[in-house]
Formats: structure tokens, C-alpha cells, sequence
């Protein structure tokens, strides 16, 4: 699997240099490699495309889902959404599984370093539709926990499939005891 991703995005360095930033409107963040990029894409779910394995609806959220671009038919791996957080952009794609969309947004990653840069989607939208902030994941998040919604912090420190890991791994993830050990030296400190 991971041969194939790596092949997918050495075969796609060529294409992935193109210019796709004019009629760009994104905000730039000041990323080391980073360049606007709006294109007309395919939203695709990765494994399925690289692999084969292929769940009715892209998964229904579950799985990473990827932008097949329409001008050279790269794979392009949207990892980011437009919120300040790193949370994905499942939930802003999702909606349009197998469909046509128009996406801006940032395309980062050095092209001498990266052999694919990954993408941040800051807005989208359907064929001939009305452009949509990528910005789903918190709402979409507080709507699966509302249990979450009393508690203090931000939503990763609340989200029930991370306290379940940290609960399971420790937060160093080598387990409890290793997590013990490690506060204890630095508190010594």
C-alpha cells in the first residue's frame, strides 16, 4: 500500500509543479513552499483509488478522501480545511463523494523536498454552484459529542477517541507507566 502511494506521488511530481493559482483567492499562511492553487477536481476516496478497496460513499467520513484534479489527473491529498486548527478536511469533502467540485485553497510543500504537496482546501464547491468556506469540522464534531459541549478546553482535549487512546496508550503513547516516568524526571528538572 504504502509503495503505491509512494509511486502515485513520485509519478505526479511532474504535474504537481503546474501553476493552478490563477483566480486563487486564498489566504496565504506564510508556509515554507506554499502556493495558492484553485482547480476543478474529482473527490475520490484514496484507498479506493490507489487500492481498490472501495465502501459505498467514500466510507461515509471515515476514510481520508482525496481530489482527483481534472487538468493532468493527479492525485491531490487535501490534509487540511480552513479552520486554524489541523483537523482534515473529511468533512467539507465528504458531501461530494464521487462528484465534480471547484476547490482554492494552498498547495504546500517545497517541490525539490516534497515529492507531493499536500493541500489545504479553503473554500469549495459543486459544479456551477456558490463557493462554501472549508471550515465543517468543528460544527460537524460538536454535533457527534454533545456530552463534549459542557467540558473546558478545545475539542481535542475532550474528543472521546483521544481520551480513549490516552486512557489505552498514555499520552507518550508507550503506556501509563512510561507517561509516569517521563513527568516525574521533569519535575526533577
Amino acid at each position: 500500500m504504502m509503495r503505491a502511494v509512494l509511486l502515485a506521488a513520485l509519478l505526479a511530481l511532474p504535474a504537481a509543479a503546474q501553476d493552478f493559482s490563477a483566480g486563487s483567492e486564498a489566504a496565504e499562511w506564510g508556509l515554507q513552499g506554499e502556493r495558492k492553487a484553485r482547480f476543478a477536481a474529482r473527490v475520490v476516496d484514496i484507498l479506493c483509488q490507489l487500492a481498490g478497496d472501495c465502501p459505498p460513499d467514500c466510507g461515509a467520513g471515515t476514510r481520508q478522501l482525496g481530489l482527483l484534479r481534472s487538468a493532468d489527473g493527479v492525485l491531490v491529498l487535501p490534509l487540511k480545511n480552513a479552520q486554524p486548527l489541523f483537523s482534515g478536511a473529511v468533512a467539507d469533502l465528504a458531501p461530494f463523494c464521487g462528484q465534480m467540485v471547484e476547490v482554492d485553497g494552498l498547495l504546500v510543500g517545497d517541490p525539490a523536498m516534497t515529492p507531493a504537496p499536500v493541500y489545504q482546501v479553503q473554500r469549495i464547491r459543486p459544479a456551477k454552484g456558490a463557493w462554501a468556506p472549508a471550515n465543517r469540522f468543528t460544527a460537524d464534531w460538536a454535533a457527534r459529542n454533545p456530552e463534549a459541549a459542557a467540558l473546558p478546553g478545545p475539542w481535542f482535549r475532550k474528543d472521546p477517541r483521544i481520551l480513549a487512546e490516552i486512557a489505552r496508550g498514555g499520552y507518550l503513547g508507550l503506556g501509563p507507566e512510561a507517561d509516569r516516568a517521563f513527568i516525574a524526571a521533569e519535575r526533577g528538572r
